[in-house]
């Protein structure tokens, strides 16, 4: 597999689920009160739920049509999931959650928001028509195991912009991107044309910018010249849209398990493709961090609609003209935040976006507004000003646990590896994918024994010492093949049995019938199956289990 996750320790665990629960109880006792009181939900998002709390970090993918999304989630699982289809034309409408399952299987949208346990159940409100388009894809994987992922339909061009799609896609989009720990938003490398509908998209992501991740995708597929010109126009298009003085990470890659065409910023493909793999290896180290952000987050803005809510009730009149001050509340409401923001020095910052309150608000009976309770924001201003500092020790004190923990599976072939490693092992360790590659021989024979005086000659032209290819060596051939790093590094993990950090001629063997396997489009392995073992090492293991 392309992601490799650590494996928390039982105290570890332990921490998470503390914090967790800590933060749930903060919310139920002194945030929701506050959002019932002031009708939070009716402006803003609907109330958390414990599935918000205890659901695994989330990862959104999203962009246009063909731009390689479902086929950049297939890299990062290793695996095909229910329901996925390639192709240059259009091929989902549907949002998927792909999440793990002791089995697969499809999960309809009606009955996913149905489910206590998923974090959905907040979806209800878009209605069928969106629900009829969103499903949950349930399969066995490691990867899934730690995160899930949220595939999302290509966003149409200018020229589909016709087409409607029956909901709010825009909500549908912000409604995700507040609950997600990271959006991944792909541009193909050939068309960077921003459509009507991907400006409004970007629009739904004001706000979450921190979370947002951008990869020039298929950049295998351009020289060096094209490609810098692209990443420029790129980053013009996105300043624009964003309007922000921050400079948004664009991380340039090919993300796919297939042999990348030759160019001559190889390297750089595979540093950039390090570090964006690198960054969702992170998301369950830092789930709980993000969710206590979210968590002050949401609770400096109910503070903020609470004061306006109150301010609104107590100005309007009690029996007669109430229309009429309503409108001219409305139209007031920014002079109305000035006055909140000194008489409770609530930051600016706080307050949601004016002119989007005031279409709220036209639809609003005011008459059944609650005026300002002042228990109830004080218990908030003590959740902001004390509960939430007494938790940051806890989050502290589980980092380091975090960090001590043994490597587990990167799934990165190390091109910048010190020369030192190379003596034990050239690549680094992780799993493999689900199904078998090249050919199946039940029988006691090796599959490979046909084919291996081909792959002699390529052995012996390596100048082997004492019977081996050192991994140094070994690796710089692999790395001719334009595989991804990642697909490598699970073959010479097969490859050597005996991890030595060298290939005998038979381990060679098996690692060159690998990947010819994987080029002709085979899934890997998850652990080297019996056929494809040599016999030598068959021996090896059986007199190790009689004790010889």
């Amino acid at each position: 597999m392309t992601l490799r996750w650590f494996r928390n320790s039982p105290q570890a665990l332990e921490d998470v689920r503390v914090v967790t629960e800590e933060m749930k109880n903060l919310y139920y006792k002194r945030l929701l009160p506050v959002e019932k009181h002031s009708s939070f939900s009716q402006f803003h998002s609907p109330s958390y739920e414990d599935a918000d709390f205890d659901n695994k970090p989330m990862v959104l993918v999203m962009g246009q049509y063909s731009t390689g999304k479902t086929t950049f989630i297939k890299y990062l699982i290793e695996q095909d999931f229910p329901g996925s289809r390639v192709g240059p034309e259009p091929t989902t409408d549907c949002f998927t959650a792909i999440m793990h399952g002791e089995s697969e299987g499809i999960i309809p949208g009606n009955a996913l928001t149905m489910d206590p346990k998923k974090p959905f159940r907040n979806l209800e409100p878009f209605g069928n028509a969106f629900l009829n388009r969103f499903q949950c894809a349930q399969l066995p994987n490691q990867v899934l195991e730690n995160i899930s992922i949220i595939d999302t339909p290509g966003i149409l061009t200018a020229a589909k912009r016709r087409l409607s799609r029956g909901y709010d896609f825009p909500a549908v989009l912000r409604w995700f991107a507040e609950r997600v720990d990271r959006i991944i938003l792909l541009f193909d490398a050939h068309k960077l044309d921003f459509s009507d509908e991907l400006t409004r998209a970007f629009l739904s992501l004001r706000g979450y910018e921190d979370k947002l991740r951008v990869v020039l995708n298929k950049a295998d597929r351009v020289d060096s010249q094209q490609l810098m010109r692209m990443y420029g126009a790129l980053m013009w298009s996105l300043g624009k849209v964003f309007l922000t003085p921050e400079v948004l990470r664009v991380y340039v890659g090919s993300f796919w398990s297939e042999p990348r065409r030759a160019c001559d910023h190889y390297q750089l493909l595979e540093v950039e493709e390090e570090d964006l793999l690198a960054d969702i290896r992170n998301l369950p180290r830092n789930a709980a961090v993000r969710k206590l952000n979210d968590l002050v987050k949401r609770a400096r803005l109910v503070r903020a609609h609470a004061h306006i809510i109150g301010y609104l009730k107590r100005e309007m009149p009690s029996i007669f003209c109430k229309d009429s001050k309503k409108h001219s509340l409305i139209y007031q409401l920014p002079v109305i935040f000035t006055k909140i923001q000194q008489e409770h020095h609530v930051p600016a910052g706080d307050f949601p976006d004016c002119t989007k309150m005031q279409e709220r608000l036209l639809s609003q009976d005011f008459s059944k507004f609650k005026a300002l309770k002042p228990s109830l924001m004080v218990s908030l201003d003590k959740l902001l000003s004390t509960d939430i500092a007494k938790l940051m020790p806890l989050l502290q004190k589980q980092e380091p646990k975090k960090k001590s923990l043994p490597g587990v599976l990167d799934g990165e072939f190390l091109g910048t590896f010190r020369r030192e490693h190379f003596q034990r092992h050239p690549f680094k360790e992780r799993p493999a994918g689900e199904d078998e590659s090249g050919e199946k021989d039940p029988g006691s024979g090796w599959v490979v024994e046909r084919l291996k005086p081909k792959y002699d000659e390529i052995f012996f032209s390596l100048c082997p010492r004492d019977g081996k290819v050192s991994g140094t060596k070994a690796k710089e051939w692999m790395m001719n093949t334009k595989l991804p790093s990642s697909v490598l590094a699970h073959i010479w993990r097969l490859a050597d049995l005996d991890s030595d950090g060298a290939l005998d001629n038979e381990e060679f063997a098996l690692a060159m019938h690998l990947i010819e396997g994987k080029v002709e489009g085979h899934w890997l392995p998850r652990e080297l199956p019996p056929h494809l073992v040599p016999p030598s090492k068959r021996l090896c293991e059986s007199e190790e289990e009689e004790g010889v």
